[in-house]
């Protein structure tokens, strides 16, 4: 008989009042203040001014949060939102979709390279997205811990057992379990840290940044491309998915990866970037 994990963790690490401060809160928090501090190393790499870091953290957070919260609302339950709209504030109650995270970041650093640096976004992406995959997995950590996004159902030996009435339980009614499934969280957690790990090394070690673009090429070929393999193993976010070739995650994953091809591309016919202000 396989031994399969029966996942039990509590969302919650504890409650004040009727509010939960969850593990996902946390690993979100963690992950971006870690990022921070590897931001703030490649500024004084650099030379670069201590406000436009500043400034960078405000706009990625912005950017993230709600580019996360409207692509989820729109990308997976446009009918539902925009008839309700009002809940579409409700980021508490959850939803968040990486897609719509990462246009966010987008359009943030467009505005913040146009107000801040005057550099072009390209060179502001080869250091953002350095932590970025460190962010990313803490995330998925943060999404296992909530018992959520995981895929089908599995005979390997670490298929893990969710709790599906999580609310209920939490309330003190029995756990009901999923069939053993695929900890996808784990798969796309692991693939981000490689990530993660290969875009420190380009940046620090092969000083990959003077090739602008390079190393956003990388991150987004990698990022995207493993979460479009990786879907193949998920269960669908919505009802609609069930119909289509693709699931919206693979379908919205097809463009970045497009694009990181092209940046690489592009990154080996541009001229050197030199450091400093």
């Amino acid at each position: 008989m396989l031994d399969f994990i029966t996942w039990t963790a509590d969302p919650a690490i504890f409650t004040i009042g009727s509010r939960e401060i969850r593990w996902y809160g946390l690993a979100f928090a963690v992950g971006f203040w870690i990022g921070y501090l590897i931001v703030q190393k490649m500024w004084k790499q650099e030379g670069l001014k201590q406000e436009w870091i500043d400034s960078l953290l405000m706009y990625t957070i912005l950017g993230t949060a709600i580019g996360a919260r409207l692509g989820h609302c729109l990308f997976y339950a446009p009918d539902y939102y925009l008839a309700n709209p009002i809940e579409i504030l409700k980021i508490w109650e959850g939803g968040l979709a990486s897609h719509g995270g990462t246009l966010g970041i987008i359009i943030a650093i467009y505005i913040y390279s146009k107000r801040v640096t005057h550099r072009s976004m390209l060179w502001t992406f080869d250091k953002l997205v350095v932590p970025t995959g460190l962010v990313a997995a803490m995330i998925r950590l943060g999404n296992l811990m909530n018992h959520e996004i995981y895929g089908h159902p599995t005979d390997l030996p670490w298929g893990f057992r969710f709790i599906e009435n999580l609310h209920q339980w939490k309330a003190g009614a029995e756990p009901i379990f999923s069939a053993p499934s695929h900890p996808t969280q784990l798969y796309e957690a692991a693939c981000y840290l490689v990530t993660f790990a290969l875009c420190y090394w380009l940046y620090f070690k092969k000083q990959a940044w003077h090739k602008e673009g390079f190393i956003f090429g990388v991150f987004m070929i990698c990022v995207f491309a493993s979460r479009f393999f990786i879907e193949f193993l998920k269960n669908d976010q919505e009802a609609f998915e069930a119909n289509l070739f693709l699931n919206m995650g693979q379908l919205l994953s097809i463009p970045f990866v497009i694009a990181g091809i092209y940046f690489v591309w592009r990154a080996q016919k541009k001229t050197n970037v030199k450091a400093g202000i």
